[in-house]
């Protein structure tokens, strides 16, 4: 019989498991497909499937440099146990060889790429096989400098939080992690009070105007001390006007400028950021297993 592109399409979807697999398993029991799925759970590479509902929002970011070129990456698993497992790690480092390489568009064209002819997708979906959690690409930057300029790149608490940040103009890769470091500890939203637009500064105007008027404030020292509160507001959330965390007494403005250079743009990936993380009754998943649910 014929093994169809639709008939690996069917199994990998009810099996979850890897292309290549699929194949060799419709090959192995000439097209059948229920054999193949007893096929692939023998081999145990179907348990990729049954992993695909489960919240993966644990896991490691991951920085590469080469040469002028640098990625960023976030890839999830289930547990915080597994993100340390050395075959986990080498999949994050693998994958970030082949997307800074290939230097894909999307998280969709990545798992598409292909290396040794198996696409990252089924890369992963063989992780999961042997590794029994479920792991996902979750998202990545990519960044290209010249010679003139400076990567910084900074793992925290084992890539819990990743920041890459270029610095144009210098050649200070200290300074620029120094400038990751700072990124990491205090979360700016932006490089320069130039990237905030118009409504959200009128946004945050207002509602400082609300909250002075609230407060009792003469309506003629209103404005004034508006505009003050919206400095602040610029503080929390703009990477150059914040307070330096290596010295308190200089602002990351000040300190880049120091350098010669200029800071052309930041990614920070905190894992699992933005992921509702299921909360699981430890008690009641015991007892679920127990009563062979």
């Amino acid at each position: 019989m014929a093994i169809t592109a639709q008939l690996v399409k069917e199994l990998r979807e009810k099996t979850g498991a890897g292309m290549m697999d699929c194949k060799k398993a419709l090959v192995q029991t000439e097209g059948n497909l229920e054999a193949a799925i007893d096929f692939l759970r023998e081999k145990g590479l179907a348990a990729a499937g049954k992993k695909a509902d489960r919240v993966a929002a644990e896991g490691t970011t991951y920085i590469l440099e080469q040469g002028n070129e640098a990625i960023i990456l976030e890839v999830n698993a289930e547990t915080d146990f597994v993100a340390k497992n050395d075959k986990f790690q080498v999949l994050v480092a693998s994958l970030a060889e082949q997307l800074l390489a290939a230097k894909p568009e999307s998280v969709e064209a990545a798992l598409e790429l292909e290396k040794d002819g198996v696409k990252i997708a089924d890369q992963i979906s063989t992780a999961i096989a042997t590794i029994g959690e479920k792991i996902t690409l979750r998202r990545f930057e990519i960044k290209t400098k010249t010679d003139a300029d400076a990567f910084g790149a900074y793992l925290h608490m084992g890539g819990r939080i990743g920041v890459l940040v270029q610095l144009n103009g210098t050649t200070d890769a200290d300074a620029a992690k120094d400038v990751a470091m700072h990124i990491a500890a205090i979360n700016p939203t932006y490089v320069s009070r130039d990237e905030v637009s118009a409504e959200e500064v009128e946004r945050e105007r207002k509602v400082l105007t609300e909250q002075a008027l609230n407060e009792g404030k003469p309506e003629n020292i209103v404005a004034k001390m508006v505009e003050g509160r919206l400095g602040k507001y610029f503080e929390d959330v703009c990477l150059l006007d914040q307070t330096f965390v290596k010295n308190s007494d200089q602002k990351v403005r000040d300190f880049v400028k120091s350098t010669g250079g200029t800071v052309d743009g930041f990614t920070r990936y905190a894992v699992g950021e933005g992921i509702e993380k299921r909360e699981d009754n430890f008690a009641e998943e015991v007892m679920s297993q127990v009563k062979g649910n």
